[in-house]
């Protein structure tokens, strides 16, 4: 089956107003664009319209509105993509929302989407709140999602902690939201959390920022004795094994954030294995078009065994557990 693994809504109760077939872009304190606002967020009738024309199984359903958010937002969010999955049933597979730095109410909704919604994986930001990934205030988290058994989405900060640069041209959602993904996964390995934490699995959007481009210069900054860092506590820190194990061992990438350009999955290719990517659209904010999301799925079925690993083989890196409607057919399909 087909999982789209960044695939976005909003629930009505959280957009202003009726934006009707307009496209509302909001600004944050600093005058970046930030977030659009349109009806396609909630209309989940079109999310299948597209999904039936692509054909995509299942999208794990994930939204912007609840990432990092307050405690009675993730709790609205959290129990609206449950409602999704049973108003289309097989269709929708709901992530949760819960604020890494929330404290012990946000791991109890943890648990709650966990053990009453079924959610296998929570979603996070790269940055947030002034905090990089890599803080110590995030063991706790850290040590609840190893305990719960659940992966971790980390999708791009909405809100960048230090903007200034990106200052003009769009320039903070274009690029500089895709070097927090690049930083977050050097901060996640050097940091030692897979070290601490190695049951977990970390699934970073966007081909974890178009990484595979740098990966040659991260490497070679790897060795701390070539760069003289080699006892500074911050800048000498590294993960106790190769970088590149744990690429093949912890971290998940999707092929999100290209606006379904298939060049960026080819030069991705280059460097990270196919067997650690899965398949994903951002629909639909970065493609809203069904066209484009089906151009897409067959661009990638053409790269051929790779292609079909990323597209179907690689569901179980994240997806412990069939989809409830995906489990009742093998259990019928046992019984015969």
């Amino acid at each position: 089956m087909i999982v789209d693994f960044q695939h976005h809504f909003t629930p009505r109760e959280l957009i202003k107003g009726d934006p009707g077939d307009r496209l509302v872009l909001n600004y944050d304190a600093l005058g970046a664009p930030s977030y659009t606002v349109h009806s396609l967020l909630y209309d989940l009738d079109e999310h299948v319209r597209m999904m039936d024309l692509a054909g995509i199984d299942a999208a794990w359903l994930t939204s912007a509105a609840g990432m990092c958010a307050d405690l009675e937002t993730s709790r609205l969010v959290n129990d609206k993509a449950k409602k999704a999955e049973r108003d289309y049933p097989g269709r929708f597979i709901g992530a949760a929302h819960a604020h890494p730095l929330g404290g012990a109410a946000a791991m109890k909704e943890l648990a709650r989407c966990r053990h009453e919604l079924g959610c296998q994986g929570v979603t996070i930001t790269s940055e947030f709140d002034g905090k990089w990934i890599d803080d110590p205030a995030l063991e706790p988290f850290w040590d609840e999602v190893g305990r719960l058994g659940m992966f971790v989405f980390v999708h791009p900060a909405l809100k960048l902690n230090q903007a200034q640069q990106f200052d003009s041209y769009d320039a903070a959602r274009a690029v500089g939201r895709e070097f927090s993904l690049i930083m977050a996964t050097i901060r996640l390995i050097n940091s030692g959390v897979f070290d601490r934490h190695p049951e977990v699995i970390v699934h970073v959007a966007h081909l974890s920022g178009g990484i595979a481009g740098m990966l040659a210069r991260i490497r070679s900054f790897q060795d701390k004795d070539f760069w003289g860092t080699t006892g500074n506590a911050r800048h000498g820190a590294k993960g106790n094994k190769d970088f590149d194990y744990y690429i093949r061992n912890n971290l998940v990438f999707d092929t999100a954030g290209f606006a379904g350009g298939i060049g960026a999955i080819k030069a991705g290719l280059a460097e990270i294995p196919a067997s650690r990517m899965v398949f994903a659209t951002d629909y639909p904010q970065e493609i809203r078009k069904r066209e484009v999301v089906r151009d897409f799925v067959n661009n990638i079925r053409a790269l051929g065994p790779d292609g079909e690993r990323i597209l179907s083989g690689n569901v179980g890196l994240l997806l412990k557990e069939p989809p409830a409607a995906e489990k009742k057919k093998i259990e019928q399909r046992a019984r015969r």
